[in-house]
């Protein structure tokens, strides 16, 4: 090689070095790995505006535990921006829009499931969704308004069946299935479940799964023990047969009959993110049912079933409007 031809060629390489190691060249490649080709100035700035925006959005998943206080609780999801998705949403008219940002959501590594057998008395306090629990053992009058209440709202709840009123009522219990709610086991025979022995408990859970499902073709995971009396082996007891306890976190105390806005009065000042609001049907909750919907819905809270407010789902909101989320998400 000749003297002249080396020193081009030493030349080269210190370039091609040189630009390995720039910074600049090392975050443009890194673009370009993300599947960004820019083309324009004005995609140049619309990247680097989502990738600011990127960080406004940014939350660490959450695992589920065992609280001191309020026992097992729900994990929640972490929440980052798909930089390259929100990109590819934009690029076509050049502009940042906030409400076209892409989202992947971050599973917690630790998950209800995971944990030992423990009442749940509330949702995850950074979700905001609340839930309905319907105790139903009586009120036969008052279920067909409650569910058209329901229905006029979109709304669906969680109704907790005894199993010897679904006996005698097949046609109720297959209308509230029917009607989309979900529905969960309130024993047989409405008993004090701290008191009774473990094989008593075991009758009382197994027989009322048995005539839900023949009833309704629906399988509770769900259990509500009758007046919230439960010890420890009854917890266990339940979640051998595949149920988890619910308690509750707002009581309406409806069964006292208070006028329907002592009720509504009762909820709002203590509902919050995570609620699981505790009724019955009765003549207050039918009457102010639709009243307690929109004042929940007014303080920017959905209302779901207690399977939607355990999921660990994170629910985004830009300007208060939902954001339609990517079903992708990190293991």
């Amino acid at each position: 090689m000749s003297a002249k031809n080396l020193i081009a060629f030493t030349l080269i390489a210190i370039l091609s070095i040189s630009a390995i190691f720039n910074p600049y060249t090392k975050q443009y490649l890194g673009q370009l790995k993300n599947g960004y080709v820019p083309a324009s100035k004005g995609q140049d700035e619309l990247y680097n505006q989502i990738i600011e925006a990127a960080q406004n959005y940014q939350a660490d998943s959450q695992d589920a535990k065992i609280d001191r206080v309020w026992k097992a609780m729900p994990g929640y999801n972490g929440i980052r921006v798909d930089e390259k998705a929100s990109y590819q949403k934009m690029k076509k008219n050049k502009v940042f829009d906030e409400r076209k940002l892409v989202f992947i959501q971050v599973k917690p590594k630790v998950h209800l499931t995971d944990l030992s057998p423990a009442p749940i008395y509330r949702g995850h306090p950074d979700k905001p969704m609340v839930s309905f629990l319907i105790n139903v053992a009586w009120g036969n009058e008052y279920i067909p308004s409650i569910l058209e209440t329901l229905k006029e709202h979109k709304t669906y709840a969680t109704f907790f069946l005894e199993g010897r009123w679904v006996k005698e009522n097949p046609e109720l219990a297959k209308m509230i299935a029917d009607s989309g709610h979900e529905i969960g086991n309130h024993s047989y025979s409405h008993p004090n479940m701290a008191h009774i022995s473990a094989t008593q408990m075991k009758q009382e859970l197994s027989q009322t799964n048995e005539i839900i499902e023949a009833t309704t073709k629906i399988t509770p995971t769900w259990f509500g023990p009758p007046s919230g009396a439960y010890r420890d082996e009854t917890v266990k007891i339940a979640d051998a047969q595949g149920l988890k306890t619910i308690m509750w976190t707002v009581d309406t105390i409806d069964w006292r009959k208070p006028s329907p806005q002592v009720l509504v009065q009762r909820v709002m000042s203590n509902v919050h993110p995570g609620a699981m609001i505790l009724m019955h049907p009765t003549d207050a909750t039918a009457k102010s049912l639709d009243t307690l919907i929109s004042e929940i819905h007014a303080q920017d809270l959905k209302i779901g079933t207690v399977t939607k407010l355990m999921d660990e789902e994170r629910i985004i909101k830009l300007d208060k409007q939902d954001l339609k989320q990517e079903e992708t998400q990190d293991q």
